[in-house]
């Protein structure tokens, strides 16, 4: 994933998948869960950076992240 917009977009496209019985439930939990930890590292990463009262720029959360 090169950014959060993207993981969003790939787990909309699962959804999809899911509703269209493209994809069986265990294998979109399984993406979804991922996509959640995802998330989750990125909210790390931002609330140590509040504590320390810093404020980079990340660039996995830029929509434009080229990275």
């Amino acid at each position: 994933m090169k950014n959060a917009e993207e993981l969003r977009k790939n787990l909309a496209d699962v959804f999809r998948q899911l509703q269209a019985g493209e994809i069986d439930a265990k294998d979109a939990s399984e993406l979804a869960n991922l996509g959640g930890k995802m998330i989750n590292s990125a909210k790390v990463q931002v609330e140590y950076f509040a504590l320390r009262k810093e404020a980079p720029k990340i660039a996995w959360l830029e929509q434009d992240a080229e990275s």
